[in-house]
């Protein structure tokens, strides 16, 4: 299983699954795509990978941190790529800019778990160090700085076409942030269990979080009304293990929103939004599914710790 570890995975309809070059030698922690053929990644291999996931090719591997990348992100409309890590900096790369990063944001004291940028200029860094930071870009100076007490970040994101950012926390708390004062603005009601990843729907109306948790226990993901702060709409419960991320899934004009939701018990659902699952995929063998990528209205790729990538 050395070999297979790292491959990258095309599933179709029949279930064949087609075995690509390696994105990673090791764990992938995290995906997030680039254009609608390219998506980047990171892992404990420490690299940041471009890879051609229709072509099962890689096309760029950037080295810079020296621990393992947690989470990567896109600047949309452009070739920038930003990777946090645990070595507690984050690196801004360019894909047509050579293999060296063109800006390094560093500040934190431990793990960067949490990326995040506005329509405009500004990065939003979130640590288990309790610091929320605001960076600008172009300078990577910190503009903004605040801790909290037990905020210990797992995820942030940015609410489209505004100036708020949502976090959560292994404090069990998620939070909503002002990008202009740098101060919370709402405190969502404590869940039960860590907080380990959210999502913010296209529209800027709902937040969609997930919880850990083992033997159904938690385990849980939880679709929130952004616009009536705590205001809880609807739970998804079926995962019998830790639920490591939750997004909102392209929808087509006229079509069912739908959510997607990957767990630590290997398997990936697809949500109804408002109702129920509409079907589960287990990866046997793949161990925690960690980060997932919608690419489009049918294609998902998802992240995990034995397997590599994934393309469902």
């Amino acid at each position: 299983m050395g070999k297979l570890q790292s491959k990258f995975r095309k599933r179709s309809d029949r279930y064949q699954v087609l075995q690509y070059e390696p994105a990673h030698h090791g764990s992938v922690n995290t995906v997030t795509n680039l254009s609608p053929d390219l998506c980047v990644s990171g892992g404990t291999d420490q690299a940041v990978v471009v890879y051609d996931w229709r072509q099962g090719r890689t096309c760029q591997s950037f080295q810079g941190h020296n621990r393992e990348v947690t989470k990567v992100l896109c600047y949309p409309g452009s070739t920038w790529i930003f990777s946090a890590s645990r070595d507690k900096t984050v690196l801004m790369w360019d894909l047509n800019q050579g293999d060296e990063p063109i800006q390094e944001f560093c500040g934190h004291e431990l793990v960067v778990n949490g990326i995040a940028v506005s329509p405009g200029t500004k990065l939003c860094t979130g640590s288990r160090d309790n610091w929320m930071c605001l960076w600008d870009i172009e300078t990577a100076k910190c503009e903004q700085r605040h801790n909290i007490s037990r905020n210990l970040v797992t995820h942030v994101c940015w609410v489209p076409a505004s100036s708020s950012v949502v976090q959560t926390s292994e404090d069990k708390t998620i939070r909503v942030w002002d990008s202009r004062s740098w101060q919370v603005t709402n405190t969502f009601p404590a869940k039960q269990y860590i907080q380990t990843h959210c999502d913010v729907s296209p529209n800027g109306n709902y937040l969609i979080s997930s919880s850990n948790g083992f033997g159904g226990q938690g385990c849980e993901a939880t679709l929130w009304d952004l616009r009536q702060p705590g205001c809880k709409v609807v739970e998804y419960r079926g995962h019998l293990q830790t639920t490591a991320c939750c997004v909102f899934l392209p929808v087509c004009c006229g079509g069912t929103a739908r959510v997607a939701t990957s767990s630590h018990d290997s398997s990936v659902k697809i949500w109804d939004q408002n109702t129920a699952c509409l079907g589960t995929l287990s990866l046997d063998g793949a161990g925690p599914l960690v980060s997932l990528a919608p690419s489009d209205l049918s294609n998902i790729l998802c992240a995990s710790f034995n397997s590599g990538l994934h393309h469902i």
